[in-house]
């Protein structure tokens, strides 16, 4: 609580952070105005160091630096403000619109590893006589599996060049390409996991790797679920109401 002119005090607690509790620095979106809703949100950057602030490493599926902070009281002024105090929330929408694409960019960037990881696989891996890659069952799951990943590559461009040039839809546009990038890299790792064999479960396998890695994703910077909803939000706001209805 506080004014500006006397700073703040941030109590609570936050988990699932990325590169807590090892970072130098929090980006942090607190309530400083109670009852004003998104209005009321201000968006602070607080060193570690900072008296009350302590942390603590979570034991993840994939081995991410993820954590838990616990504010207890601790100072922060306007000069901690990131944009203006009470303003928030469009910092953090305006965030999540630059992230969701990478995140997208992330998972292509696994689909195409698993991709590849599989065409040398299936094109070396002798089975029935002749190779993998012969049989057509699997030659169509490759081609799926890059399929899947150049449509999710170019929605990701899309997404991104939407983003730098201020163009119309981008939370649609950036929750569609995270949506679709972070579904095609589960698929497709699973494809590519399938068609290697037991060989991928193997601790320290690439695959074995991109299996944990790749869940993540479809939960963190909102999950799939979230992704589905914010589209279908944008897609009737951009809809102009039938002639003669009012807005």
């Amino acid at each position: 609580g506080g004014g500006a002119g006397r700073g703040w005090r941030l109590t609570g607690e936050k988990c699932w952070i990325s590169n807590a509790p090892e970072a130098d620095f929090y980006t942090v979106f607190a309530r400083t105005a109670p009852g004003a809703g998104s209005r009321g949100i201000t968006a602070f950057l607080v060193p570690a160091d900072r008296p009350g602030l302590t942390g603590s490493a979570l034991d993840m599926l994939s081995p991410h630096p993820i954590g838990a902070l616990a504010f207890d009281g601790v100072p922060v002024t306007a000069d901690d403000v990131l944009g203006e105090a009470d303003r928030g929330f469009r910092v953090a929408m305006g965030t999540l619109n630059l992230f969701r694409p990478s995140v997208g960019a992330f998972a292509v960037g696994m689909a195409q590893a698993a991709l590849e990881a599989t065409l040398a696989h299936t094109a070396r891996r002798d089975a029935f006589g002749g190779k993998l890659s012969d049989l057509q069952t699997v030659a169509h799951q490759v081609a799926e599996m890059a399929l899947r990943t150049e449509a999710a590559r170019l929605m990701v461009y899309a997404a991104a060049t939407a983003y730098d040039d201020g163009a119309p839809g981008v939370p649609r546009r950036a929750a569609m390409a995270k949506l679709l990038a972070t579904e095609t890299a589960q698929y497709v790792v699973d494809t590519a996991v399938q068609l290697h064999g037991a060989r991928a479960l193997r601790r320290g396998h690439l695959l074995e790797h991109l299996y944990r890695e790749v869940r993540a994703p479809r939960i963190y910077e909102g999950a799939s679920e979230v992704q589905r909803g914010i589209i279908a939000k944008e897609l009737y706001a951009e809809t102009p109401p039938p002639a003669g209805e009012a807005p």
